[in-house]
C-alpha cells in the first residue's frame, strides 16, 4: 500500500548529480483537420498541468540518507522525487527495498495549501528491458506532502544487475506527474487562462459549475444583460444579481462573489453549506429567468436557445389509428445503466414499447388493438443539455447509490437518426461543456469543463470554484467517462454528470460575440454605484480606527417621550450622527456642527450624556480646560460619544446663548404631568444658580404650561426609574431641595388644585410608578408562520385572566377560547402552552431580553373553552373527503374517550354530504400508503401522535357500507416507478373475490375522476411486504417488497394476493406506477428541494 514519509521530508540531502526531464503532449491532427487526441496548446511554463522529469542517484548502494531530485515546476508547485533506503524487520532478519516517493510543496511553510494529482512513478530498465512502473493518486497538503511507496522494488532485485535497474551503481527515477490546479496558494486564473473562478459559500460548487457554463452561453448572457432592471430591489432582484455576476466574471481579475445571487434567491446562510443537484438547480434557475423576461425585449430567449419539441405516441399495429401529444423539453434525461455511450442511450430513450396481449391499446370505438407505445425527437434544440442518470435506487440499501460505470460522449454527436423527419440543418452537435460530479450520494463535489474558444481550435478550461485552469481535451472529456482504473485497483467515482452540446448550424448564434457595447448603460452605472458605495463602506471599514462618532440629540428627542429621563436610549435614534477624526480639536467639531445645523458657535453648547450609578441618563457639563484638546480627549476615550446639543431658542436667533458657570450654575429640564390624560409633556430647561430658592421655578413653570398665576402647582423631583418624591417646601434653595443636586436633574410638576379622586393616576409619583411595570408586549398568532402579531401596553403586575381579557378585547373574542404560549427567546418561537390556571404575573411569563428585543407571547384561538381543552388531547390529523381533498383537522377529545367517540366528535364539528353514508373511519397512513383502519373501540390514548405517521378521518363510502363474505377493501396508493416513492392520496376500493381486473380499473378511474385516456399511463401492480415472492403466474419482479404488475386485463381478483405474507405484515395494496410531476426524488439524503423564493 501507498504510505506517507513523515521521518524523512525535511532531509535535503542534494545528489550529486542528477538530470531533469520535461515534455508535454504534443497535438494530434487526422486527415479532416480535426483533433484526434489532445488539442494540447498549453504553454510550456510553470503553470503546466503535468510534466515528466528524472532523477539520477548514483552510488545506489551505498545510500543510507534521503535523495532529492532538483524540483520540477507543475502548477506553478515545486516536485522532486525523493529515494531512499527502507529497512524493515521481517522475522529474525531485516529486510531492505528501494522506497519511491513524489514529494510536492516541501519546503513551503505554508498550511492552507492542497493539490490533487496523479503520477507514474517509473524506475528506469538502463539494458532495454521493462521499466519497474508503479501508479498513486492522492491529495497533497501541508501534512502529506509526499506519497508513494516504503517498498517500491526489494532491494536485492534492484541492485541485480541482470534485471538491468542499476548499471555503473547508478539507477535512474521517473515521475511523470499530472496534477489539478492548487487551491490555497498563488494562482492567477485571469493572467493564466483569461478567466476567473466563482468563490465556493460552503457547498455552492454545483451552483458555481453551473453558472460558469451559462456564462459562456454568450446569448443567454448577452439577453441576461438586457433585462429591465433598474427599478429593482438590488437585494431581492434575481435578474439584477446574475447580471452582477456575469458582469463581475466578465470584467473582474479575481474570483468573484455569488452570496448576493443566493441572497436574492431568499436562501439564509444555512442553504449555502446545503449540497443540491446542478440538473434540478438548472431546472429552477431558467424558469425563474425565463418567468422574469416575460414582457421584456428579451421574452423567449430561453425556449429558443433550450427548447426542443418531442412527441409521445401510440401507434396502431393493425389500423391507421394513432395516438400523438406534442411535449417541449429543455434538457434530456439519459439512462446509463447498461449503456456504453450516448447514442445508446438515446436509442433506449426512443425504444417503443409494445402494448399486446392483455395490455392492449384501447382504441375507441375500434376496440382494443395491438400497438407500439414511445417517444420521438421532433426538433433539437440549438444547445442541448443531457443530464445523465447516475444516481438511482437501491433496493438493498433502500437509499440512491451513484452508478459510476464507464460511459462515453464523444466530441462530435449526431442525432439524425432519432428524429421523426430530417430538419432543414443536421442535427449535428459540439461538446461545449462536461459538468463532473465526484463522490457518492452522500455528498461530493462538482466541476466543470468548459471549452471557452468561440471559434478556431478548442481551448478547454477546468473551473473548479475560485481557480481556472488550462486543461487538455483528455483531461476534459475522456477522465470523465467514469469506470474502474485498473492499475490504481479503484473505482473511479469522478465522472460526467452534464453535458451541454452546441448544434453546429448555431454555433455562431450561440456564441456571439458579448462586447462591452451590449451592456446597458444604466446597468453598468448601477453596478459601477454598488462598487463605488462598497469601496466606501470597505474604506470606512479600514479606517475605522481613526474615527469616532458623535451622536447628536436635541430637545427635539426629548418632546412626546413619556418615560424616564429625557428619551428612550434603547430605541431612540440620535437627530443625527457625525463622523470625525479622533485626532480632530474641539474647536473643529464645533464648527462643523454649527455649520451642520446652520447657525454661530456661540449659539450651540455640547452636553454629553452620563450614565448615573441610580440608572439614569442625564446631560452633564463638559469638562474642557483647553480647548485645543483633542475631541477624542474630550470624550474621555468614547468611540461613540452621545451629547445633548444645546441650540438656541428660535425667539432669539441672532442671541448667543446665556452663559453658564458650571461652579455655580446648575442645569434642569421641566416635565409638565397631565393627570386628566395621563400623559407626560417635555416644556424645556432652564439655568438657574444654585442657591436659587425652588419657589422661583413657579413663574417660568407656569408660563411654559400657560397657566395663570393663580394657578397652585405640586412638584416633583423625577429621581430614578420607580422613585420620584415631592418637594414639599419650595422655600428651600435648590441645593437643599433637591436630592444630590447635579446639572441634568428633573422637576416634573402638575396642578395642585385638581378633584384627583377623579384620575386612575392622580399624581406624577403614581404615573411613574405605574411606568416602571408597564412593558410592550407582542402577541404573534402560533399558527401562522412569521406572523408580526400586534403589540399592547400592559403592565407586569398583571395577571393571567388580565392579560387574556386584555388581548381578547384587541382581538374581539372570548377570553376563554385564547390559549398562550411562552417565547422560546432563542429560537423566536412558541414554548409550551400556558395553564389558564397561572397564578403568576405577567413578568414571569415574559423571557429575559435583550435591551432591543421584542417582549413577546404567542396565541391561538381555540373552538372551545381553555379550561376543557386542558383536561382534553389534542388531536392532529387530515380531513379527506369523497373528492380526496385534503385539509388540516384538529379535534379536542377526552383522553380516555374511543377512536369512536372521536369520530362522532369529529362529525359534529364537519359538513358531511346529505347524500353520504354519515359514516366516519380512522385511517393510520405513513410514506402516502394506507396501513390500517383503527377500529372504533380503540382508545386515543394507545395511539402514537408523534411518529411520521399521518391519521385521516373520512366518510365510509355508500358501497363500503357492509363488506361481503366474498368482498375485501383494496388500499391503493400511487408511486413513481420505484416503490419507495409514492405520492398523492390513498384511498380504499370495494373489490369482489375473483372478479375481472378490468372493473377493478373501472372503479379506480372513477374514483379518481380521470379520463380512460389517463388511465392509460397508468401501470397497475400488487404490492406485498414479505421475505418470499408472491406465487402467480403473471410475472413479478422484487423491488425491494414483492410486486408484479398486472398485465392481463383477464387477471381475476384472488384473496392470498391481498393477505400479507407476514403474521405482523401490512396487507398488500394495488399500486398505481404513474409519473408525479410535482416531486423528484433527492439525490443526497440529506437534500432539500431547490427553492428560489424571489
Amino acid at each position: 500500500m501507498p504510505a506517507a514519509v513523515t521521518d524523512t521530508q525535511k532531509s535535503e540531502s542534494v545528489p550529486a548529480e542528477g538530470e531533469e526531464v520535461t515534455m508535454n503532449g504534443d497535438i494530434k491532427v487526422g486527415e479532416d483537420g480535426q483533433e484526434e487526441e489532445e488539442d494540447d496548446t498549453l504553454v510550456e511554463d510553470d503553470s503546466r498541468s503535468e510534466a515528466t522529469f528524472r532523477h539520477v542517484v548514483q552510488s545506489i548502494s551505498k545510500l543510507k540518507d534521503t535523495s532529492l531530485s532538483t524540483p520540477c515546476i507543475v502548477r506553478n508547485l515545486p516536485w522532486k522525487i525523493m529515494a531512499m533506503l527502507r529497512t524493515t524487520q521481517s522475522g529474525d532478519r531485516p529486510s531492505k527495498s528501494l522506497g519511491f516517493f513524489l514529494q510536492c510543496n516541501g519546503e513551503s511553510e505554508s498550511q492552507s495549501w492542497s493539490c490533487q494529482a496523479t503520477a507514474e512513478l517509473r524506475l528506469i530498465n538502463q539494458s532495454g528491458g521493462q521499466d519497474h512502473v508503479r501508479k498513486i493518486m492522492h491529495l497533497f497538503y501541508f501534512k502529506e506532502n509526499d506519497w508513494g511507496f516504503s517498498h517500491f522494488l526489494s532491494w536485492n532485485e534492484m541492485l541485480d544487475e541482470e534485471k538491468g535497474f542499476v548499471k555503473d551503481d547508478t539507477i535512474i527515477l521517473e515521475a511523470h506527474v499530472t496534477a489539478d490546479a492548487p487551491h490555497g496558494v498563488s494562482w492567477d486564473s485571469k493572467k493564466l487562462t483569461g478567466h476567473v473562478g466563482l468563490k465556493n459559500q460552503g457547498a455552492t460548487c454545483y451552483m458555481n459549475s453551473l453558472l460558469q457554463c451559462l456564462f459562456f452561453t454568450n446569448k443567454l448572457r448577452k439577453a441576461v444583460y438586457l433585462m429591465p432592471t433598474e427599478n429593482d430591489d438590488s437585494s431581492r432582484s434575481v435578474p439584477l444579481a446574475l447580471q452582477r455576476v456575469f458582469y463581475e466574471l466578465q470584467h473582474s481579475d479575481k474570483p468573484v462573489s455569488t452570496k448576493k445571487l443566493t441572497k436574492s434567491f431568499g436562501w439564509e446562510t444555512l442553504d449555502s453549506f446545503m449540497q443540491h443537484d446542478v440538473q434540478e438547480f438548472c431546472r429552477v434557475l431558467l424558469d425563474n429567468i425565463e418567468s422574469k423576461m416575460k414582457s421584456t425585449c428579451v421574452e423567449g430567449i430561453i425556449p429558443k436557445v433550450f427548447e426542443g419539441k418531442m412527441i409521445s405516441y401510440i401507434k396502431c399495429k393493425h389500423i391507421n389509428y394513432e395516438s400523438i401529444r406534442s411535449e417541449p423539453f429543455y434538457d434530456v434525461q439519459l439512462n446509463i445503466k447498461g449503456k456504453k455511450n450516448v447514442y445508446e442511450s438515446f436509442k433506449d430513450y426512443i425504444a417503443t414499447e409494445k402494448l399486446e396481449g392483455e395490455n392492449k391499446y384501447d382504441a375507441g370505438d375500434n376496440g382494443l388493438q395491438e400497438a407500439a407505445k414511445g417517444v420521438i425527437f421532433t426538433r433539437f434544440p440549438p444547445l442541448l443539455h443531457l443530464q445523465l442518470m447516475r444516481f438511482q435506487y437501491d433496493p438493498h440499501t433502500d437509499s440512491n447509490i451513484k452508478i459510476n460505470d464507464r460511459y462515453e460522449f464523444p466530441s462530435k454527436l449526431n442525432l439524425d437518426p432519432f428524429l421523426k423527419d430530417p430538419e432543414d440543418t443536421p442535427a449535428d452537435y459540439t461538446l461545449h461543456s462536461v459538468l463532473v460530479h465526484s463522490g457518492d450520494n452522500h455528498g461530493g463535489h462538482y466541476v466543470g469543463f468548459i471549452n471557452t474558444s468561440t471559434e478556431g481550435k478548442p481551448q478547454w478550461c477546468k473551473f473548479d470554484d475560485d481557480v481556472v485552469s488550462r486543461c487538455t481535451k483528455k483531461e476534459a472529456i475522456d477522465n470523465n467517462f467514469g469506470g474502474h482504473d485498473e492499475e490504481l485497483m479503484v473505482r473511479n467515482c469522478t465522472n460526467a454528470y452534464m453535458l451541454v452540446y452546441i448544434r453546429d448550424s448555431c454555433k455562431h448564434d450561440i456564441l456571439q460575440a458579448v462586447s462591452e457595447n451590449d451592456i446597458p448603460e444604466t446597468l453598468k452605472k448601477t453596478l459601477m454605484e454598488e462598487k463605488r458605495l462598497e469601496a466606501q463602506r470597505r474604506k470606512e471599514r479600514n479606517e475605522a480606527h481613526l474615527y469616532m462618532t458623535i451622536q447628536v440629540i436635541t430637545e427635539d428627542d426629548f418632546y412626546g417621550y413619556q418615560g424616564n429621563d429625557l428619551y428612550d436610549g434603547d430605541r431612540a435614534m440620535s437627530s443625527e450622527d457625525f463622523r470625525v477624526l479622533k485626532k480632530a480639536r474641539y474647536a473643529e467639531v464645533m464648527e462643523m456642527l454649527a455649520q451642520a445645523i446652520g447657525c454661530r458657535v456661540d449659539q450651540i453648547r455640547i452636553w454629553p450624556f452620563s450614565q448615573r450609578t441610580n440608572q439614569t441618563c442625564r446631560p452633564t457639563a463638559i469638562e474642557l480646560e483647553d480647548p485645543n484638546k483633542t475631541i477624542l480627549e474630550v470624550a474621555d476615550g468614547e468611540n461613540v460619544w452621545k451629547i445633548f446639543l444645546e441650540t438656541q431658542e428660535a425667539e432669539s436667533p441672532n442671541n448667543p446663548l446665556k452663559a453658564f458657570d458650571k461652579e455655580t450654575d446648575v442645569l434642569l429640564f421641566l416635565k409638565y404631568y397631565d393627570p386628566a390624560i395621563k400623559q407626560i409633556a417635555y416644556v424645556g430647561h432652564v439655568y438657574l444658580p444654585i442657591r436659587t430658592k425652588i419657589q422661583e421655578l413657579l413663574p417660568t413653570m407656569r408660563k411654559k404650561a400657560g397657566f395663570s398665576d393663580k394657578v397652585t402647582l405640586a412638584l416633583y423631583e423625577e429621581v430614578k426609574p420607580n422613585l420620584t418624591e415631592r418637594i414639599e417646601d419650595l422655600s428651600m434653595q435648590l441645593d437643599k431641595g433637591l436630592e444630590e443636586l447635579m446639572d441634568g436633574d428633573i422637576i416634573v410638576f402638575q396642578r395642585d388644585d385638581l378633584e384627583f379622586d377623579q384620575f386612575e393616576l392622580p399624581t406624577v409619583k403614581d404615573y411613574f410608578r405605574n411606568l416602571f411595570y408597564r412593558v410592550d408586549v407582542t402577541f404573534c398568532d402560533k399558527n401562522i408562520p412569521g406572523d408580526p402579531g400586534f403589540t399592547l401596553v400592559l403592565s407586569q403586575k398583571m395577571f393571567y385572566n388580565q392579560v387574556s381579557k386584555a388581548v381578547a378585547q384587541h382581538l374581539n373574542t372570548d377570553p376563554m377560547l385564547l390559549q398562550f404560549f411562552r417565547s422560546q427567546g432563542h429560537k423566536d418561537s412558541p414554548g409550551n402552552p400556558l395553564r389558564c390556571t397561572f397564578e403568576g404575573t405577567l413578568r414571569e411569563l415574559l423571557s429575559p431580553a435583550r435591551p432591543r428585543q421584542l417582549k413577546k407571547l404567542y396565541y391561538q384561538k381555540l373552538n372551545i373553552k381553555i379550561d376543557e381543552l386542558e383536561i382534553k388531547k389534542q388531536f392532529k390529523c387530515v380531513w379527506v373527503n369523497s373528492k380526496l381533498k385534503e385539509e388540516d383537522l384538529v379535534l379536542y377529545p377526552n383522553r380516555t374517550d374511543t377512536v369512536q367517540q372521536l369520530l362522532d366528535a369529529a362529525a359534529r364539528s364537519l359538513q358531511l354530504s346529505d347524500r353520504g353514508s354519515g359514516k366516519l373511519r380512522l385511517l393510520d397512513l405513513t410514506s402516502n400508503k394506507i396501513l390500517s383502519q383503527i377500529p372504533g373501540e380503540a382508545f386515543i390514548e394507545s395511539l402514537n401522535t408523534s411518529t411520521t405517521k399521518t391519521f385521516r378521518i373520512e366518510e365510509v363510502p355508500m358501497d363500503q357500507l357492509s363488506i361481503g363474505a366474498d368482498e375485501i377493501l383494496v388500499p391503493v396508493a400511487h408511486f413513481q416507478k420505484e416503490l419507495f416513492n409514492t405520492f398523492g392520496t390513498p384511498f380504499y376500493i370495494k373489490v369482489k373475490i375473483d372478479e375481472p381486473f378490468t372493473d377493478v380499473k373501472d372503479k379506480v378511474r372513477q374514483q379518481l375522476d380521470i379520463s380512460e385516456k389517463e388511465m392509460e399511463k397508468i401501470k397497475f401492480a400488487i404490492v406485498a411486504m414479505g421475505d418470499r415472492g408472491i406465487s402467480m403466474k403473471h410475472t413479478f419482479k422484487p423491488i425491494g417488497s414483492f410486486h408484479f404488475f398486472v398485465t392481463e386485463d383477464g387477471y381475476q381478483v384472488k384473496l392470498v394476493d391481498f393477505q400479507s405474507q407476514l403474521p405482523t405484515g401490512h396487507p398488500p395494496w394495488l399500486g398505481l406506477d404513474h409519473i408525479n410531476k410535482n416531486k423528484r426524488a433527492r439525490i443526497y439524503s440529506y437534500e432539500k428541494p431547490v427553492k428560489i423564493l424571489n
